[in-house]
């Protein structure tokens, strides 16, 4: 399995940002979750949203609650990040990751797409 993101960019507060994770390969056990993570300058990698790939059940960080939407797109092999009413906190480089179980932590991912950068400034 291979995780490609993109999407990121520099955008305003309250502004609104999709991300979207392609799938290239075929899902296996190891992957029943397809998760978001990002890092800022200085922090640890966190945990942002997940979904359950077969399921469709979603979790997402207290941080993000109601601001954004992870969703799944199974003939398309695509997993998005819709990023609404953005803040400067959320600036980050965000990650797609592939993994067995729920995750909270880093160190449950299995598969790691590269980074797309979402600055928000104004």
């Amino acid at each position: 399995v291979q995780l490609q993101a993109s999407g990121g960019g520099l955008v305003q507060p309250g502004d609104s940002l999709k991300l979207s994770c392609v799938i290239s390969g075929r899902l296996t056990t190891s992957d029943n979750f397809m998760n978001w993570f990002r890092q800022a300058p200085g922090k640890e990698r966190e945990f942002v949203a997940g979904i359950k790939w077969r399921e469709g059940k979603k979790r997402y960080a207290d941080s993000v609650k109601g601001r954004f939407t992870i969703s799944r797109d199974s003939g398309e092999y695509t997993v998005t990040l819709q990023m609404n009413n953005l803040e400067p906190e959320d600036t980050a480089v965000y990650y797609c990751a592939s993994s067995s179980g729920v995750v909270s932590t880093a160190v449950g991912a299995r598969v790691w797409g590269q980074g797309t950068l979402v600055t928000v400034s104004s």
